[in-house]
C-alpha cells in the first residue's frame, strides 16, 4: 500500500519536543466481531460466556479432512458495513491463508483476505467540535477468522487453551493513516462503533472482545515524510487507546531527539503502568506467506444483491444528526449527543414527535441523561419512558406547568410512575395562569415591601426578587411570563 498524505498540518495537535515540533501520525486496523449466531466457516455457536471449549466444532479444531463453509450472513454483514462506510463493495473478493503458528490458532494459518478484500476504499467523518468535521480515509474492510485464547494463569507450569473464538467471524476496518491525534482516534473508534451498531452487524462491546483496535503510530517534523510506525496490538479500550498513543508517540519522540532509531515492532499497552512494551518485530506481509485459500471459492457478487442489501439500510448517524439539526432545529452539538448511540436517538424521536424538537432535546439530554449517568443506568432501563416524558414536554407547552414543576413532576414520575397529565390534576401542580390571581398575590406583596419597590424602581434588574416572592407565595405555580409582565405594570419598569 502506497501511503498518501491528506492532511493539512495543524499547528494544534503538534507535540513539543526538546528540539522542535512534532506531528503524529496513525492509523488503525479496527477487528469488529460480525454479529452471527455461527461461526465465518463453521456452524459453531458465537455466543458469549461459554465454558472454554465449549463452542467448537471438528472445523474450529482443525481436525484432518474437515473443510471450511462459508456463512453467507456474515457476508452480508460484511456488504453492509462496507455501505455504510460510503465504501467500495468489491463484487470480486478472494479468501488466503496468512500463514503463521501460535497454539490458540489450530491450523497453523488464519484465513483472511489480502489482496482482493470484500470492501475497499470508503471515509468516515468525525465532528471534532471546534476543530470542525474530519474526514478518515478507509483503505479496506476484509473479513477473516479470530484466533481462540491462551489463559496463563489458571496452571503453575502450563498455559491452557480456549478454542471458542476460534474461527468467530471478524471484519478488519483498516483506516488510511489519516488520524493526527489520540483524540481524533478515539473518535474515530467510537464513531466506527456507532455505524455499526446503527447497522447490527456489530455489538461494539469492547469489554467482550468483540471489538479491538490495532494503533499504528508514528512521528515526524511537521509536514514532513512518514516516519517508522509502531503497531500497538490489540487495545480493547477507548480509553485506553487514547493513553497507548499519548505514551507511544512521546516514547518515539525521545528516541529521536536523542539521535536514535525507531524500530518497526509490535507493541503491547500495558494499563497499569501507562506505557507499551516490546513484544515482536513487526511482520510484513511477506511474513505471512498469503496464498489463495484452496478449499473456498471467490465471492461472486452482483449488483442487485448490493443494492438489495443498501435498500435495506437503516437511518446512519451522520444522515440523522442533519435531519435533526434541519427539520428539528437542534444545535450540532445536541444532535450529536443524540445520535451517538441508536437506542438513546430512538427514544428521543418519540418524546419529539410532534412537540418542540428543542424543548424535547433539553429534556432527554439534560434532564434524563443527567439523571441516568447518576444512577448508572441507561437509556434502555430508564424508569422513564418515552411516552411519559413526551406527556411531561406537552404539559410545558400547553402552560399548564412551569419548568420548576415540571421537574417534580419528573422525580415523581421517575420514582413513583403514573401518567404526566393525571399526575398533575390530581395533585394540583397545575400552573396558574389567572392573570387575576397572580395580581391579587402581587399587590399583597408590592403592598408589603414598599422600600424594595423604590428599590426596583431605580434599579429594574431588582425586579427578579419581586418574581422570586411571587413564585415562593404561589407555590411555583404562577406562570412566569405573567408574573413578569404584571410586576412591570405594576412596578412602572
Amino acid at each position: 500500500m502506497t501511503l498518501v498524505d491528506t492532511r493539512t498540518p495543524d499547528p494544534k495537535k503538534f507535540i513539543s519536543g526538546a528540539t522542535g515540533d512534532w506531528e503524529m501520525v496513525l492509523g488503525l486496523e479496527v477487528h469488529a466481531q460480525v454479529t452471527s449466531e455461527s461461526k465465518l466457516f463453521s456452524g459453531s455457536s458465537t455466543e458469549f460466556g461459554q465454558p472454554p471449549n465449549h463452542n467448537v466444532s471438528f472445523v474450529d479444531a482443525a481436525m484432518p479432512g474437515m473443510l471450511p463453509v462459508i456463512n453467507e450472513e456474515c457476508v452480508r454483514q460484511a456488504v453492509r458495513t462496507g455501505l455504510g462506510l460510503k465504501a467500495q463493495i468489491n463484487k470480486h473478493s478472494i479468501f488466503d491463508r496468512k500463514n503463521y503458528f501460535y497454539p490458540d490458532q489450530p491450523p497453523g494459518y488464519q484465513i483472511s483476505q489480502y489482496l482482493d478484500p470484500i470492501v475497499g476504499e470508503g471515509k468516515v467523518l468525525l465532528d471534532m467540535g471546534d476543530d470542525g468535521e474530519v474526514e478518515i480515509g478507509i483503505e479496506r474492510l476484509h473479513l477473516e477468522t479470530d484466533a481462540g485464547k491462551l489463559m496463563h494463569d489458571q496452571h503453575p507450569s502450563m498455559s491452557f487453551v480456549d478454542l471458542n473464538r476460534a474461527g468467530v467471524a471478524l471484519m478488519e476496518i483498516v483506516s488510511k493513516p489519516d488520524l493526527r491525534s489520540s483524540d481524533e482516534a478515539k473518535a474515530y473508534i467510537n464513531k466506527l462503533r456507532t455505524i455499526m451498531r446503527y447497522l447490527g452487524t456489530c455489538d461494539g462491546n469492547m469489554e467482550q472482545g468483540s471489538l479491538r483496535a490495532d494503533i499504528n503510530v508514528s512521528v515526524r517534523r511537521p509536514g514532513g515524510e512518514f516516519g517508522t510506525r509502531c503497531e500497538i496490538k490489540n487495545v480493547n479500550s477507548v480509553r485506553f487507546a487514547g493513553q497507548a498513543i499519548e505514551y507511544e508517540a512521546r516514547r518515539q519522540i525521545d528516541i529521536l531527539e536523542d539521535g536514535g532509531v525507531v524500530d518497526q515492532e509490535t507493541r503491547l499497552f500495558d494499563p497499569k503502568s501507562g506505557e507499551t512494551r516490546s513484544m515482536r518485530s513487526k511482520e510484513d506481509a511477506q511474513d505471512y506467506r498469503y496464498f489463495p485459500e484452496p478449499d473456498l471459492l471467490p465471492l461472486e457478487f452482483d449488483d442487485a444483491f448490493i443494492e438489495g442489501l443498501k435498500a435495506g439500510l437503516p437511518e446512519l448517524p451522520d444522515e440523522k444528526r442533519h435531519r435533526f439539526v434541519e427539520e428539528l432545529g437542534l444545535t450540532p452539538y445536541d444532535a450529536s449527543v443524540l445520535v451517538a448511540d441508536r437506542t438513546s436517538a430512538d427514544f428521543y424521536e418519540k418524546v419529539a414527535d410532534g412537540r418542540d424538537g428543542k424543548l424535547a432535546a433539553n429534556w432527554v439530554i439534560n434532564e434524563l441523561f443527567g439523571r441516568l449517568n447518576k444512577e448508572g443506568l441507561d437509556i434502555s432501563t430508564s424508569p422513564v419512558s418515552a411516552e411519559q416524558l413526551g406527556g411531561i414536554v406537552d404539559l410545558i407547552s400547553k402552560g399548564d406547568i412551569s419548568g420548576k414543576i415540571a421537574k417534580d413532576l419528573f422525580e415523581i414520575v421517575w420514582t413513583e410512575g403514573g401518567d404526566p397529565a393525571t399526575l398533575v390534576e390530581e395533585r394540583g401542580m397545575k400552573q396558574v395562569t389567572d392573570t387575576g390571581a397572580i395580581e391579587k398575590i402581587v399587590d399583597e406583596i408590592i403592598a408589603a415591601n414598599p422600600d424594595q419597590v423604590a428599590k426596583a424602581q431605580q434599579n429594574p434588574k431588582l425586579m427578579g426578587w419581586f418574581v422570586g416572592q411571587v413564585m415562593k407565595a404561589s407555590q411555583g405555580k404562577a406562570n412566569p411570563q405573567a408574573v413578569n409582565e404584571i410586576l412591570k405594570s405594576k412596578l412602572g419598569l
